[in-house]
């Protein structure tokens, strides 16, 4: 099987017609559909239904783009070890990571390898878990920060390499006129009448998790991702909520309650990346300025 051939198919599936993936090679329509004719020729079966709509893989198509992935993943991975024979750090990583990281953690630690590796290129795309963890394993992203709780189903992560980094406080938010928000003694069982505003899908999970544990099911009225917004929410009376430290330190509100609680789980901060993929001295480079960048922060905050 020719492995341009197969190269050329990934190209194809990935933009859902021959014509724009012919774009993005920078070839003629004609030349891509011969080498995809070739290609089903050598494999002895249809990879591809065509319609005036574009393109859609067949089961064995699928398949076949499946392995294209993981081929272009390797020769991602050697072209960045010959990059770095060439010139230390060179090389361009593809990173994802969720927005309250985004904020507080990204920013020093780009600002950290513009200094020792200048010529290393991130780029960035703001993802959470679910959508990171699938980008990583199919090649589209190169390292990922992402975070789990003690309930998260981690089996989507298959054969991915995990690297613990930091934990995260979870910590509860109440509006500034709630009858238990100075409660020395408050428990998240004594919410358990409130109502509440519910997250991303793993923190919301990691709620319907602790207030089980607790002994009741939270009566979920609003669910956001945007942690601004959840914040608006409870200030003029849409609920109380969990929130993890970070999230506070992305987007601070002088106007709710935050509380410390003694029966909340913190989340655990860490990286995913293709096994193998570590070895890529660019990818070496931005996972340790980020374990730098997390381990700064541990020191700080147990000097406080």
């Amino acid at each position: 099987m020719d492995p341009r051939r197969l190269l050329i198919f990934r190209t194809v599936v990935r933009n859902g017609s021959i014509g724009a993936g012919a774009r993005e090679l920078g070839w003629t329509q004609p030349a891509v559909s011969q080498h995809l004719a070739a290609l089903e020729k050598e494999v002895g079966t249809q990879l591809l239904l065509r319609s005036s709509s574009g393109i859609t893989p067949t089961e064995a198509g699928g398949r076949l783009a499946a392995h294209a992935e993981a081929i272009a993943a390797q020769l991602h991975a050697a072209e960045e070890e010959l990059a770095d024979i060439t010139a230390l750090r060179r090389g361009t990583v593809k990173f994802g990571t969720f927005p309250s990281a985004a904020a507080v953690l990204l920013p020093p630690v780009l600002a950290t390898l513009s200094n020792s590796a200048p010529d290393l290129e991130v780029t960035f795309s703001e993802l959470e878990p679910p959508d990171a963890i699938p980008a990583v394993r199919e090649g589209d992203l190169d390292l990922a920060l992402v975070f789990r709780y003690p309930c998260s189903d981690i089996d989507d992560e298959g054969t991915l390499e995990w690297t613990p980094l930091m934990e995260d406080r979870v910590l509860a938010l109440l509006p500034r006129d709630h009858p238990r928000a100075e409660d020395p003694d408050l428990t998240l069982g004594d919410l358990a009448e409130d109502s509440w505003v519910a997250g991303c899908e793993r923190c919301r999970a990691n709620l319907l998790s602790s207030a089980r544990r607790a002994g009741f099911v939270p009566k979920i009225r609003h669910s956001t991702d945007d942690t601004i917004v959840v914040q608006r929410l409870i200030m003029h009376g849409g609920g109380v909520a969990l929130m993890p430290e970070t999230s506070l330190e992305a987007a601070p509100n002088a106007d709710v309650v935050v509380r410390t609680l003694p029966d909340l789980d913190n989340r655990m901060i860490g990286l995913i990346n293709r096994r193998g993929a570590l070895a890529i001295p660019a990818v070496s480079a931005l996972r340790d300025a980020i374990a730098a960048e997390t381990n700064a922060r541990l020191s700080t905050a147990a000097m406080i």
